[in-house]
């Protein structure tokens, strides 16, 4: 079995893991680490120390009334991404240990295709 970093859980959750294929489970936000939990295989687990997290990515579609996945980026290790259940709730208990100024909105698919094409302009000139 795991042992969990977090000393104190604030909130848990149900929620999807996609390294590779998805992996349903749990997240667990506590006082020390965001933490994925596989429920099949105890071996499948992602556990994430607040020191280590440099920014949260949340992608918001139909202005801000759903929000279908966000992703952690972290320091050393890459980027993680993750869906919950609840994810507005999830996102708040995540800024009392991620500072506010961290947590960014994912570019739409419009501006994807604009900056696509500016950069395309741009190398040509």
């Amino acid at each position: 079995m795991v042992q969990s970093l977090n000393t104190k859980v604030d909130l848990v959750m149900d929620g999807t893991s996609f390294l590779g294929l998805p992996n349903y489970g749990e997240i667990m936000i506590g006082d020390k680490a965001f933490e994925f939990y596989n429920d099949r295989d105890v071996n499948k687990f992602v556990q994430i120390p607040w020191e280590e997290v440099e920014c949260v990515v949340a992608t918001v579609v139909f202005k801000g009334k759903w929000i279908p996945r966000f992703a952690i980026q972290t320091k050393k290790n890459g980027t993680y991404q993750f869906a919950a259940k609840n994810p507005k709730q999830l996102l708040r208990a995540m800024q009392a240990y991620v500072n506010p100024k961290k947590m960014v909105r994912a570019l739409s698919f419009f501006q994807m295709i604009t900056r696509g094409i500016k950069g395309t302009l741009n190398k040509k000139k």
